[in-house]
């Protein structure tokens, strides 16, 4: 768990708090909105199985989840939906769910992690660390709060569209997914730009 702390903790000790990590789920999917999550741990949490939520399965996300939620500082979740991915593009999406997210927290963090390369949309101060996920507790934990937000709205959204099989793959492309739209066609909450390639 050390490893996790070791960003956040030089960090911190140059006198920059509090901080919070944001990372996203479903910037990839054909269907649903993206969500993304904004977390601020206190001080070396050990949060024992805590990692990139890809590498989670959903009874340990589950329970993780439970587990941030009760010891956060703060946290913050947020979407932005399939009309904005498609009037904007997935990344600016994505940056607009991250603000959402970074503004719903209760107290505001001096700077933001972000997983991956890009903080360019990003509304505060902001550092963007790839590979985050597996490297920084807090954006680990903000993986795992995005993904599980996510995944429970495709569960309703399989229940409004039980066609699709919105519960197994979650809007991604999967081969199951292809077959279903080449038959039906799209939902109302597909996103036509990611379906170009179906028409």
């Amino acid at each position: 768990m050390t490893g996790l702390w070791a960003l956040e903790t030089a960090l911190l000790d140059d006198g920059i708090s509090p901080i919070c990590g944001v990372d996203e789920a479903g910037r990839g999917p054909l269907a649903g909105p993206v969500c993304a999550a904004a977390v601020i741990l206190p001080r070396n949490l050990e949060i024992a199985g805590l990692n990139d939520s890809k590498k989670l399965t959903p009874k340990r996300r589950d329970a993780l989840y439970d587990i941030i939620v009760s010891r956060a500082v703060a946290y913050g979740v947020a979407f932005a939906t399939v009309a904005e991915i498609e009037t904007l593009n997935i990344l600016q999406a994505t940056y607009l769910a991250m603000n959402r997210a970074i503004e719903k927290l209760s107290v505001m963090p001096a700077l933001a992690l972000i997983d991956g390369n890009c903080n360019a949309g990003i509304g505060i101060s902001s550092r963007c660390v790839i590979g985050g996920d597996g490297k920084c507790a807090s954006i680990a934990a903000a993986s795992i709060i995005a993904k599980v937000t996510r995944d429970r709205y495709m569960l309703e959204m399989a229940e409004k569209y039980p066609e699709y099989g919105f519960d197994r793959h979650k809007g991604y492309g999967t081969a199951e997914h292809y077959l279903v739209l080449r038959k039906i066609g799209p939902s109302e909450i597909h996103r036509m730009s990611f379906l170009k390639k179906i028409h």
